[in-house]
Order: C-alpha cells, then sequence, then structure tokens
C-alpha cells in the first residue's frame, strides 16, 4: 500500500485515547507512544522544534504513522507497554524493562490468600487488573482486609494438617487481622463466602464498601479527627477513579486472533487485533475494493485469511462479530458478554476509525472518489432512483408574520454552490403562514428554471415536517414537476424525514454522513435566510425613522448613518454637525423634526 504524506496522516488522525507507532520508509518500527488525544499528541512532534537531539533525529525519520484506538487513557498506558516489551522499538527507552504491571492474586487454596503479584503463573489461582497504580492496589487491599480479615501465612492448611493440630494462631489472630483458620476457628464455606464478597469488591462492585468509608469519614469528622477523616477521603477517591477492567489486557483470554469489519458502497475495512498471552500485541486494518455486491460475511472471511497469512498467525481460535465457516482448523467464536464481547467491540471501533480517515484522506488526496461514494451513499440512504448531485433547500423566516422572506440554497456534489443561493421576498401570503408560503417560493423557483431551461435539481428538501412538504409537493404539481423530482422535508426535533404520501418518517443514523450533508443545507438555508430577513428588518427600521421625514431622500439616510453610525445619535447631534454631513438646509429640517417640542 502506498505510504500517504505525513501530514495527511496528522490531519486525519482522531481526537480520542490510543497508542501509536512510527515507521521509517523501509517499514521499521521507531517508536511506541501512547496519547490521550491521538491528535494533539501527533501532531505535537512536528509542530515546534525538538532541543532533543534523538527526538529531532526520530521526526526527521518518520515516514508512516499507524495507530490503535483504545476506550480509555489507562488502556493505552497497558498497551504500550506490551508493544514496547514485544517489538523493541530503537527509541523507546522507558518500559524496555522486564517490570510489568501489578496484579491482584486470589490464590488457588482451600483457604486462599489475597495479595499483590507481578507474576501471573497457571495455577488455577484467579487474577484481577492488571493496575497501573500500586497505590490503587494497596488501597483495594487495606479495604478488603478492614471488611473482611483473611490470613497471611503461607501455610498448606489442608484438613488433615488443621485436624492434627499441627498449627497455632498467630498475633494476627490475636489482633483481629486473621479468623484463625489455622486452628478452624472459621469453616472454609464462610471463609470462602467472604473471598465471593471480595470479587465484587475487585470487579468494582464497592457500593457497599464506599458506604461503608463515607460513613467512617463523617463519623472521624463529627469527633474533629480531622486527619483520620483525610485519610479515608483520599481512599475514597482512589476508589472512585480506579477502573475494575481493562479490555486490553485479560488473563482469560489467551492467543486468541479478533476480526471485525465495517463498509460502504464500494469498500471494507477488516481489523484484525492479536492477542498473545491475553495482551494486545498487534492491531492492523485491511482495506478491500468491492468488486461485485460482496455481503459483509464474504469480505471478513477473504480479509481474515490474507491477514492470517500476512501475519503468519498460529491462533487455533478467532473472535469474530457474526458467524463464519473458515473450516475445521479453525474455532470460531461470536462472543455475547463480557471481556470477549468488549474485545471484539474494540476491534470493531478501530475498523471505523480507519474507514473515517480513509473517507478524510480521499477527501484530500481524491475528491472525485469521495464525491462518488458520498452520491452513491445518499442516493442508497435515501431511497433515490439518481444520485442527487444537485440539491435545492429552502427554509421560510418571519417574527409574527412581519416582514416574511424565505431562502434557497444549493449543493452540488454535496457542497455548497453560493453563486446558485436565492433570497424571496413572500408577495402573496398575509400574515405568518410557513405553508403558503413554502409553496410559493417553491412554484417561483421552479417556474422560472423552467422559463429558462435551467437544469433542475434531482433533490429538494424543505425545512419543516408534513406541512411544509405537502405545500411544496403542491407547488410541483402545478408545475407537472410531480414525480419528476424527489422531495423531502426534514423535521429539526429528532432530524425526522418525510416523504410525500407516506406518514412514517425515515429515521438516518445520527453519525451517517448522509444526515449530516442533509442538516448542512437546512442549517445553510437556515442561516441565509435569517440573515436576509435581518437585513430586511434593518432596513425596515432606518426607512421608519428617517426616510418618512419630509425632503429627506435615501441618499441623505446612507451619508448620515455612514457618518454617524446609528439613528439615535443622529437624533442627538447638533444641527451644527449635521450640517457638517448634509448641508445646512436638510440638517435644519432634520433637527427641527427632532426638536419640535423645544
Amino acid at each position: 500500500m502506498k505510504i500517504l504524506d505525513l501530514e495527511i496522516q496528522l490531519k486525519t488522525l482522531p481526537n480520542s485515547p490510543g497508542v501509536y507507532q512510527y515507521y521509517d520508509k523501509k517499514g521499521k518500527l521507531l517508536y511506541v507512544g501512547k496519547a490521550k488525544n491521538l491528535k494533539k499528541r501527533v501532531s505535537s512532534y512536528f509542530n515546534k522544534k525538538h532541543d532533543n537531539a534523538r527526538t529531532h533525529l526520530l521526526v526527521k525519520k518518520i515516514a508512516n504513522i499507524k495507530h490503535i484506538v483504545v476506550n480509555s487513557e489507562t488502556d493505552a498506558l497497558l498497551l504500550e507497554n506490551n508493544m514496547i516489551k514485544n517489538y523493541q522499538p530503537r527509541y523507546n527507552v522507558m518500559l524496555k524493562d522486564d517490570k510489568s504491571y501489578p496484579w491482584i492474586c486470589i490464590k488457588n487454596e482451600r483457604f486462599p490468600r489475597v495479595f499483590p503479584t507481578r507474576r501471573l503463573l497457571k495455577d488455577g489461582s484467579e487474577y484481577y487488573g492488571p493496575y497501573t497504580s500500586m497505590k490503587t492496589v494497596h488501597t483495594l487491599l487495606d479495604l478488603i482486609k478492614g471488611l473482611y480479615p483473611l490470613r497471611t501465612c503461607n501455610y498448606d492448611l489442608s484438613k488433615e494438617k488443621i485436624e492434627s493440630g499441627k498449627y497455632k494462631v498467630c498475633l494476627e489472630y490475636h489482633l483481629g487481622n486473621c479468623l484463625g483458620p489455622c486452628e478452624d476457628k472459621i469453616s472454609a464455606e464462610r471463609y470462602h463466602d467472604n473471598i465471593d464478597a471480595i470479587r465484587d469488591i475487585v470487579k468494582g462492585n464497592f457500593k457497599d464498601s464506599l458506604h461503608r468509608f463515607r460513613s467512617q469519614m463523617k463519623a472521624h469528622a463529627e469527633a474533629m479527627e480531622f486527619e483520620d477523616a483525610q485519610r479515608i477521603k483520599e481512599k475514597i477517591d482512589v476508589l472512585e477513579g480506579y477502573q475494575a477492567k481493562s479490555t486490553v489486557v485479560n488473563p482469560l483470554i489467551n492467543n486468541v486472533d479478533v476480526f471485525s469489519i465495517v463498509s460502504d458502497e464500494g469498500y471494507g475495512y477488516v481489523n484484525f487485533l492479536q492477542l498473545s498471552h491475553g495482551a494486545i500485541i498487534r492491531s492492523h486494518t485491511l482495506e478491500l475494493k468491492k468488486k461485485l455486491d460482496e455481503s459483509d460475511e464474504e469480505l471478513l472471511a477473504i480479509g481474515i485469511i490474507e491477514i492470517r497469512q500476512r501475519f503468519n498467525s498460529q491462533s487455533s481460535e478467532i473472535y469474530v462479530p457474526f458467524k463464519l465457516d473458515l473450516g475445521d482448523g479453525i474455532r470460531v467464536t461470536v462472543p455475547k458478554l463480557g471481556d470477549k464481547k468488549r474485545i471484539v467491540e474494540l476491534s470493531e471501533r478501530n475498523a471505523k476509525y480507519f474507514r473515517m480517515e480513509r473517507f478524510k484522506q480521499t477527501k484530500i488526496i481524491d475528491p472525485d472518489r469521495h464525491v462518488n461514494r458520498l452520491m452513491a451513499q445518499m442516493k442508497s440512504d435515501l431511497r433515490l432512483s439518481v444520485e442527487p448531485r444537485h440539491i435545492e433547500c429552502f427554509d421560510n423566516s418571519n417574527i409574527q408574520g412581519t416582514n416574511p422572506v424565505a431562502a434557497c440554497v444549493v449543493f452540488k456534489d454535496g457542497k455548497p454552490s453560493k453563486k446558485d443561493y436565492r433570497k424571496f421576498n413572500i408577495k402573496t401570503v398575509t400574515g405568518p403562514d410557513d405553508f403558503a408560503s413554502m409553496e410559493e417560493v417553491v412554484f417561483r423557483r421552479y417556474r422560472r428554471l423552467l422559463n429558462e431551461d435551467e437544469p433542475l435539481p434531482q433533490l429538494i428538501i424543505v425545512d419543516g415536517g408534513k406541512g411544509q412538504l405537502s405545500s411544496g409537493v403542491k407547488a410541483l404539481e402545478a408545475l407537472g414537476l410531480r414525480g419528476k423530482i424527489a422531495i423531502i422535508g426534514i423535521a429539526k426535533r429528532l432530524e425526522e424525514l418525510f416523504y410525500p404520501g407516506d406518514s412514517i418518517p425515515l429515521y438516518l443514523d445520527k453519525k451517517s454522513e448522509t444526515l449530516k450533508v442533509i442538516q448542512q443545507l437546512r442549517n445553510e438555508a437556515h442561516r441565509f435566510g435569517i440573515t436576509f430577513h435581518r437585513n430586511k428588518r434593518s432596513s425596515a427600521a432606518i426607512t421608519t425613522e428617517l426616510e418618512t421625514i419630509s425632503g429627506i431622500g435615501e441618499k441623505t439616510v446612507v451619508d448620515l448613518l455612514r457618518h454617524f453610525r446609528s439613528v439615535s445619535k443622529v437624533k442627538a447631534a447638533k444641527e451644527e454637525a449635521l450640517a457638517e454631513v448634509i448641508g445646512p438646509a436638510k440638517a435644519k429640517i432634520i433637527y427641527t423634526h427632532y426638536h419640535q417640542e423645544e
């Protein structure tokens, strides 16, 4: 695939958390970094002068930028850690050691211990995390120990050894920090009830625990024990900001390939996430050009085979969003709940971001392809017989029936054609009647186009619901154009699209490009109409104040306003000041008009 210019790549990066990767012109990975906002962080490398010679050299070598979008900054930090350790990029210094993030372990024992660890052992124990801060781990463990006393010794507390009296309770028991399972002072069943409650806490379900902490803090504060209250408040703050799980790392998901797809009229985009030992180590999105009307299932199957061959993937299981038949050698899973489902959703997000970036890049380097794709999409979404290359949108403007006007804006190939905009004074309607006004302007617009033999639009949009749409249809019928031009109405409240003769509106996806173009048309018509209406009202106000004075004409009014800037300043001006602008005779007329009582 041809590498795009860096400037274009920077313009199309998303404003989302994620991990970015810099490659040189030979495709070698130079650097991996994390960002809360990918676009801002990556752009900062190219927008400023670097004093550090190493950074300056890195920027000079960058030829290509890739990225992976994740849900949060925490996920980005964890994914950055995994990728640096896996690929060892030349310019990454941090995170190259063997240090890993801490986990909370519930040991696979008869009376389980709960403790922090940085090592994941496949011994049947449960691991929760990872956590980006050891402070969070210690806060959780302090919380757990305060609520549920647990053993800390590493004795083998088998039933036989306890019954034989091999162990004696230690100081921890006498301090109230342990319930004494070594002397059978608590049953295994009751101990495991406490472990179940601890699982809820480490999974993030600590509502009851937070309530208890708040009660303790309040009690300390009422007793004037402010240091103790502050210490508990700090624990509450840490717990409230704590994230129970990460979709980037999960030790229960091991050596799996994750695939998803998004598509449009001409292309499919297959995203691939590779998980090794529970961590994402690779992300890649493949763009597939449709030759016929291939389904998402067909495109995804092609993409999976291509990607697995390209990266020599040996994973025996893959996660996908829907059922696929890939032969007997691969186990295909369609996750429905939990972390597995979230991993597939993360893959889908990356595919969507890739698609959006392609659109933005195409718009810059190949505008014709972008326009063709957009027109095909609008034709499909709006159920039209032809592509809407020429669209016109109408909007009425009036305040309590005064100075009624209307505006028509024109879009060609999805872009405003401002030289074709038209504004209308309402001539045949009295009072605030939007329906009659819409009928008048639609009729006048297309009667003129027909008389002048000008091209007609493929789509007409009226700003309003069923009433305004019916008025537009009536005008087209009068001109013999009903059925020759598609016409729809858009209602503001829920962005409903109405069609003639259909009582049920069409709802488009809020993020669809088709709806965005229609909204842009509606907003532009509203802006253009409101501007015309305000100018007309202002003109009417000026006429009322000055041009009604006998002996004062339009040119005199313009000269006065150009000099004094407002009618109120003309009123307040002295006769000598007026005379300097318009001469003594007219100055006397205006001054006398405003100062008759004097």
